[in-house]
């Protein structure tokens, strides 16, 4: 497997700019990944209008009891990188399957941390968890997603125990099935690196750098994108012109 370059991991950001994560999760859906590489429960709580799209700078929340050491001297916002997408997240004990999908009531994520992120030229951040200072992140026409909001500051509820390292998201599995039929409680990782894209739709991750998701796959995603676009830019005009939607989108979609 070849991990691709950083020259044309800027190729891809910069191509994906241009799209939404639908328009991506169509070509991933399309290439093997059946979720669409779509993060449920999300919602967009701050927003400047506009996609965002980076790479992940990642960082793990646990519990006070939680074993691992709090890395006290870590001010992760600080190093957040220029072109970032910040993702934030709880270690699996402070998960929930369903809502408000985390135990931790404190707010992970407020205001001074978009004001920093935004001065340092970070594209968004993604919480995994509650926010604060809604009004500030919008005052700062900076792109916020989370599972809820709260008013309470993390200090007391929870420590800082990683950075840059893989977050894991619980969430329902509904492409695999248990025994009984009912589909399974599945983590998906979040690897520092992966490409984040969101805007008012959701988030979707595009794997970098792993298992079979390397430079070729990523050429034929992008070079999938703008053409499904287009086709389906077309397939709205036919309906419009009153044709039928299935049989446009059959036509029209019939060489991608």
């Amino acid at each position: 497997m070849q991990i691709p370059s950083q020259d044309f991991l800027t190729q891809v950001i910069s191509t994906l700019k241009d799209y939404s994560p639908c328009d991506v999760a169509d070509a991933l859906l399309k290439f093997g990944l059946p979720d669409g590489g779509f993060f449920p429960n999300l919602n967009q709580v701050s927003s400047n209008d506009s996609c965002s799209v980076g790479v992940a700078y990642t960082v793990t929340y646990a519990p006070m009891d939680d074993p691992r050491p709090e890395l006290k001297q870590v001010s992760y916002i600080d190093q957040a990188p220029p072109g970032s997408m910040i993702v934030i997240g709880l270690t699996r004990s402070a998960q929930l399957p369903g809502a408000p999908y985390v135990k931790i009531t404190n707010a992970l994520y407020g205001g001074l941390m978009s004001t920093r992120a935004k001065y340092l030229e970070a594209q968004g951040t993604v919480v995994f968890g509650r926010v604060r200072d809604v009004s500030e992140h919008r005052a700062l026409n900076y792109n916020v997603w989370s599972y809820g909001t709260g008013i309470c500051a993390p200090k007391g509820a929870v420590k800082l125990v990683a950075v840059n390292e893989p977050v894991e998201v619980l969430v329902e599995d509904y492409y695999n099935k248990n025994e009984e039929g009912s589909s399974r409680k599945a983590y998906k990782t979040i690897y520092p690196g992966d490409i984040i894209i969101g805007d008012e739709n959701g988030i979707a991750r595009v794997p970098v750098g792993r298992d079979v998701y390397d430079d070729e796959w990523l050429s034929k995603i992008i070079n999938y994108i703008p053409k499904r676009v287009e086709a389906d830019e077309l397939v709205a005009k036919d309906i419009m012109d009153g044709k039928k939607a299935k049989e446009s989108q059959k036509i029209r979609r019939a060489n991608l």
